[in-house]
């Protein structure tokens, strides 16, 4: 399986109502459905619709269409109906004519002050009345179809980019990691030296008679309680488990973003309790360049499915 990004674009058009297999006689036009669906990251699925009238009633079917193929995002859709070369309008049934004549009469006489129709809301009355919202609808969910697929390969493309991005990331992450683990040792000897050093130093300004053996011990001891203190060994291994998860998930693919999400936080807490422990620059350093790293593949992993 893939990784794929929750942000997305697509846009498909219809051919027109000659397309449906309807002759333009019986539609009168030749309209054409516009549909676009953008797609960004979020929670949960969230999806919006923009429809024209004549197609309101198709939204159930929509919802359910995308909620198969998608899982996660803010999803907007927008259908718009436009016309082609042929009539804009078509010519409202003469009965149809009739019977709102006879609907507005009935009004009036009850309601002798109420506005006579316009023409538009003749036209949009006739076009809720019209066959060719039955071909709109036929023609739309194939189409919705095409544009699901459409945004499904935009936002594989854009994850397959963030999977290549997290990737080169964490081998940056595993290179600090691996520098962090000579640096203990060291930093453990230099601090037993300096104990050393310090003991030696403190024993001639008092002039004390106390054994070299006394102090070499007390220095000794001091060493091995700064060196449980600054002991990353645990943080070190939970850091290269994380990088490994993170790494199985990104070739497994599918629905990983939660997931990844979660060990994102896990690693930013690694890095944190590292630079706490950390005795020298150098650790510090290492501490830092690791969570700049993390803050990078945090802003990205928000946007994967």
């Amino acid at each position: 399986m893939s990784v794929y990004s929750m942000t997305g674009y697509a846009s498909v058009q219809s051919e027109g109502a000659e397309s449906a297999g309807l002759a333009v006689s019986r539609i009168g036009t030749h309209h054409r459905i516009g549909l676009e669906i953008r797609s960004v990251n979020s929670r949960f699925l969230d999806i919006g619709f923009r429809l024209p009238d004549e197609l309101r009633e198709c939204e159930p079917a929509l919802r359910e269409l995308l909620g198969r193929h998608l899982k996660r995002g803010k999803v907007e859709v927008r259908i718009s109906l436009g016309s082609g070369d042929g009539p804009a309008l078509a010519d409202p049934p003469p009965r149809l004519l009739q019977r709102l004549n006879a609907l507005q009469d009935s009004v009036r006489t009850w309601l002798p002050d109420a506005a006579g129709l316009s023409v538009a809301e003749v036209l949009k009355l006739a076009a809720a009345d019209s066959p060719a919202r039955a071909a709109f609808s036929e023609q739309l969910l194939p189409l919705a179809e095409k544009a699901v697929s459409a945004l499904r390969e935009a936002r594989l493309r854009e994850g397959e980019r963030l999977a290549s991005m997290l990737t080169d990331r964490l081998t940056q992450l595993a290179q600090l990691v691996a520098r962090v683990v000579p640096l203990v040792p060291q930093l453990v000897e230099v601090q037993r030296t300096r104990f050393l050093e310090r003991w030696a130093e403190a024993l001639s300004l008092a002039g004390s008679s106390a054994l070299p053996d006394t102090a070499h011990e007390r220095a000794m001891t001091e060493a091995a309680s700064y060196a449980i203190k600054i002991d990353v060994a645990e943080e070190v291994s939970r850091l290269n488990s994380h990088l490994d998860e993170i790494g199985r998930l990104l070739t497994q693919g599918g629905e990983v973003g939660k997931r990844l999400e979660f060990l994102i936080q896990e690693l930013h807490r690694e890095a944190n309790t590292l630079g706490s422990k950390s005795g020298a620059l150098e650790l510090t350093r290492i501490a830092v360049d690791m969570k700049v790293l993390i803050e990078q593949m945090r802003e990205q992993i928000q946007n994967i499915e």
